[in-house]
């Protein structure tokens, strides 16, 4: 039922190096790069062009193109000014005499990084060798060198940001730092790694936003930030909000930093929200960024605590517009949510139910089913709304939806809520596993169901009565044989409400109730003149031969259209008076007359706007009150005064 996404986003479940290196014995050699005989150790300024020159013509994964915007690159940068165009470069480690450079011990490596960093900050010109090593380095030790550069660069100088540059123009060097550079920005405000030197110093999760923005400047869009996109996106998302809760006075430090070095914006979550649009212009997602865009999402992703309706907007739009991306991300943030505790939960959650449709329910239906339940059993409310419109999602999948029936009883609880949009939703998950042929009401639910679907007759919100109305009628037509004899008399007793609502303002509730109460009146195998009047829509001659049907029970018919008496419509107001007049004569001689004459009288002198059957009512039962009066000499104890 949902569309496959080219491919799945990578799977990065571990961090990589969050736990400490383990020893080893005996390990290989690895040459970075084996220098040409002869090759002069002594290069001047004006040697500088052609060195960047050369190591581009080594790249040759990259097209021509390429090669020619990262030479203009690198040679622009090697002609700005470094910070410390003084300081004394040590020597890189395991530099033999013979002048080949090997890495004898992965622990040699975070050495490395740190003097080829030194290199490039210093004013003097790197020699061709060493942007080669710095690609073989990393993709050799990918963690080591990615986790060092992070320690001594979090702000990403000039000299990191030619080191990072130079890991994207290789795929593979790339894609093998990705893993470890998200890792560092889910772990806000600090991620603890180990690099094979033994050091567990904690990096900035921003340092690693802050690579990833060098990174999207440069003019092309490295190919793995395709493949990697759902995790990148939904790393930056969290970041956004993290950012506008969490921001220590370190963090605080290290931002003054970027900002002096590169004029970034004032505020970190809005450098976040602008790497996020910077990665969605490289992958050429431009209908997503005017879409959202025209509707401001990016300000109120802004706000904490508008954070996640901005999240459901931006996966509404992108569902609309750039759906391929959708499964990926989707299927992201399921495994974020699987988590046991998992940060971010309410935004996750509001992106997710806006493209559930674009997984494969047969494959992840479960999981999800499993993450929607555990919210549902929320205390908040805007937690147990997104899980109920993920379920109304299932509902709708035949297959899930038998496995939904457990959930029925917190259903009806939810239905006892006054939130509107809880009552709405639970009534809508309700009614559409209940279109499944293959689903029956028990005899368990299907009374504790109507007793709950009755009251919601009166709602103050029509698309609830709507949707009540014809539950209740559901439920009537999937009962199994056994639950039907306890359903009879909840039915019995919803036909007036169901009566009065057809004389409904709203068109489709006053529709809505004649067919149930159709319904009911077959449910409980009433006479056939009941209802062929019904089917002729003669509604009054229904309502006098069913008050008639049952003499004895004429005081609990005026007690059910009291209520009534006092409805902001006027249609209703008129079928409650009528009712009472006719239930009225029926309950002559009953010993609640008198009581439930006075309340009906009170509830008809409070109408601002009686109709000529209202006063002719008012008339009758007032002959009616004074006549009991006269005959009982005096008020009876219990009785109400007429006022």
């Amino acid at each position: 039922m949902a569309e496959t996404p080219p491919s799945l986003p990578k799977k990065v479940e571990k961090c990589p190096s969050a736990a400490p290196p383990q020893q080893q014995n005996d390990l290989p050699q690895f040459q970075l790069l084996e220098k040409a005989a002869g090759r002069d150790q002594t290069q001047g300024p004006d040697s500088t062009h052609s060195c960047w020159h050369s190591v581009c013509q080594m790249f040759t994964n990259l097209t021509g193109t390429r090669c020619r915007e990262m030479s203009s690159m690198f040679t622009k940068a090697a002609a700005e000014p470094g910070p410390t165009a003084t300081q004394s470069i040590a020597p890189a480690p395991s530099l033999d005499l013979f002048g080949d450079r090997v890495v004898s011990s992965p622990s040699q490596v975070p050495g490395f990084v740190r003097n080829m960093h030194q290199r490039l900050v210093s004013n003097g010109p790197p020699d061709e060798g060493l942007f080669m090593d710095i690609l073989r380095l990393t993709e050799a030790h990918p963690t080591d060198v990615a986790v060092t550069l992070l320690r001594c660069a979090p702000s990403c100088d000039r000299g990191a940001a030619i080191m990072w540059k130079t890991i994207a123009s290789s795929r593979t060097a790339l894609e093998k730092v990705l893993p470890t550079l998200l890792c560092v920005m889910e772990g806000w405000p600090l991620q603890k790694m180990y690099t094979s030197d033994g050091d567990n110093e904690d990096v900035f999760a921003l340092a690693a936003t802050r690579v990833l923005w060098e990174i999207l400047r440069l003019p092309w869009c490295p190919e793995p930030f395709v493949e990697y996109f759902p995790n990148l996106f939904v790393a930056l998302l969290f970041q956004v909000y993290i950012s506008t809760e969490q921001v220590s006075e370190d963090i605080n430090t290290l931002w003054k930093r970027c900002q002096e070095e590169n004029g970034l914006p004032t505020n970190i979550n809005r450098f976040v929200v602008n790497t996020v649009r910077a990665l969605l212009h490289h992958l050429r997602c431009l209908d997503l960024l005017m879409a959202v865009e025209r509707k401001c999402a990016w300000d109120t992703l802004l706000c904490a605590d508008t954070h996640h309706y901005a999240v459901g907007l931006l996966a509404r739009e992108m569902r609309r517009v750039s759906r391929p991306f959708c499964s990926g991300t989707a299927f992201r943030l399921l495994r974020w949510l699987s988590r046991e505790e998992p940060r971010w939960d309410l935004a996750a959650l509001a992106f997710l139910v806006e493209v559930l449709d674009c997984l494969d329910l047969s494959e992840w239906g479960n999981l999800i089913l499993e993450i929607m339940t555990k919210y549902l059993q929320s205390k908040s409310m805007e937690r147990c709304h997104l899980a109920l419109k993920g379920l109304m999602v299932l509902s709708k999948d035949p297959s899930m939806a038998k496995k939904l029936c457990s959930l029925s009883e917190r259903l009806v609880e939810l239905l006892r809520n006054e939130d509107t949009e809880v009552v709405k939703r639970s009534l809508s998950v309700f009614t559409n596993l209940l279109l499944n042929k293959d689903i029956l009401t028990s005899s368990s639910t299907a009374p504790k169901l109507a007793e709950v679907l009755r009251p919601l007759f009166d709602y103050d919100n029509s698309h609830v009565q709507q949707l009540s109305i014809r539950l209740y009628r559901d439920v009537m037509e999937t009962v199994v044989e056994q639950g039907k004899k306890p359903l009879k008399m909840l039915v019995s007793q919803s036909l007036l409400p169901l009566f009065f609502h057809c004389h409904d303002e709203n068109q489709r509730v006053a529709q809505a109730s004649r067919e149930t109460l159709l319904c009911a009146v077959t449910f409980l195998k009433k006479r056939k003149d009941l209802q062929r009047l019904l089917k002729t829509d003669d509604l009054w001659s229904f309502a006098e031969r069913l008050l008639a049907e049952d003499r004895s029970r004429a005081a609990e018919h005026l007690r059910r259209a009291l209520p009534y008496l006092q409805s902001p419509q006027e249609p209703l107001r008129e079928a409650a008076v009528r009712t009472a007049g006719i239930a009225g004569l029926l309950m002559r001689g009953q010993p609640e007359e008198l009581q439930l004459i006075c309340e009906a009288l009170q509830a008809l002198r409070t109408d601002d706007s009686p109709s000529k059957t209202n006063l002719r009512v008012q008339v009758m039962l007032d002959e009616r009150a004074a006549s009991l009066g006269s005959s009982s000499g005096s008020r009876q104890p219990g009785q109400h005064q007429i006022q």
